[in-house]
């Protein structure tokens, strides 16, 4: 089993996913429910990390076929835009769904806005999810099309407008000297942004720092969701610019398993009761402090492997 076959496993959790979250956030207003919306939430938060490696096993496996002479280049470049293009509507949408389990968790209830937004960017992340997977079936099935030629298909697809093209965010970080340098710079603030803040409210979990409740703690989340957004988008500029480098480079791979396991952890320590009810002078229970040493581990793991890719990998 490689990435490609990875990548036809998950390419549709992002389009059945967001439909199965945004039926639940849908119901949850008409039932006006608000457990049933938090579960919607947690849905969406979790859709969204699994489009991660959902998104990034297809750019291997653009790499495995994109030279065959038997596969459209222009249906996999459209592919390729579209699938960006949900990719970062499904990312937004995970982190406004995060924002609002946060405001559930700290003042029992979320922003109007929240809740409001969540709606209209899951309703075109499963749009454009939808699209991209069809476009992806078009790649290597061509029989599915109807009614039309596979080459006026392939024009009409062609002469689509598009809001943002892979080819041009690459050709974007490549073609300016400044701009890989400068991201490098934001990736690494807020990767320490992230870990300061997690290693706070994470040693509290595993029993240090007694004299402060876990809610005081748990008040700077947002500061390490800030940061996992910057060095989200700064570490997709980099794939995007030099696919080779990471399709199939293990240090990546490595680095992408344990932010997943980071991102799960996050999801517990902002919704779940137990480091809720730490309070202080309090021991954590033994799960909770377990959940507390995995996420320093996982984000220990994350800035190894990242900095291990040219050395353990194929990057540079």
């Amino acid at each position: 089993m490689n990435l490609t076959h990875l990548h036809m496993l998950l390419n549709h959790v992002p389009t059945v996913g967001t439909g199965i979250a945004l039926g639940l956030l849908i119901l949850s207003f008409v039932r006006k429910n608000d457990a049933l919306k938090r579960v919607s939430l947690e849905v969406f938060f979790v859709i969204a990390l699994a489009t991660i490696p959902a998104y990034l096993s297809g750019v291997s496996a653009q790499q495995q076929i994109q030279d065959r002479p038997d596969v459209s280049k222009i249906m996999i470049s459209a592919h390729q835009d579209v699938a960006l293009q949900a990719f970062l509507l499904m990312m937004l949408t995970g982190a406004i769904a995060w924002l609002a389990l946060w405001q559930f968790r700290r003042i029992a209830r979320a922003a109007p806005w929240a809740m409001a937004a969540v709606l209209v960017l899951g309703t075109l992340t499963l749009t454009l999810s939808a699209l991209a997977a069809n476009l992806g079936g078009e790649i290597r099935h061509p029989e599915i099309l109807v009614n039309e030629e596979a080459a006026q298909h392939e024009a009409a697809i062609q002469a689509a407008p598009s809001w943002l093209h892979a080819a041009g965010v690459g050709a974007w970080v490549t073609d300016r000297t400044y701009v890989w340098p400068s991201s490098e710079a934001l990736h690494f603030i807020g990767l320490w942004l992230i870990f300061g803040i997690i290693l706070i409210v994470n040693l509290r979990l595993v029993g240090m720092m007694k004299a402060i409740p876990f809610s005081a703690v748990h008040r700077l989340l947002p500061w390490a969701a800030l940061g996992f957004g910057i060095n989200l988008i700064t570490g997709m500029l980099f794939v995007t610019a030099t696919p080779d480098q990471y399709a199939e480079n293990i240090s990546f791979l490595w680095k992408i398993g344990f932010l997943l396991v980071a991102g799960v952890n996050l999801l517990y320590v902002t919704v779940f009761e137990g480091p809720w009810h730490v309070e202080a002078g309090d021991n954590a229970p033994l799960r909770v402090k377990f959940a507390g040493a995995s996420a320093i581990v996982a984000w220990i793991g994350v800035m190894y492997f990242g900095r291990m890719l040219p050395f353990i990998g194929n990057a540079f």
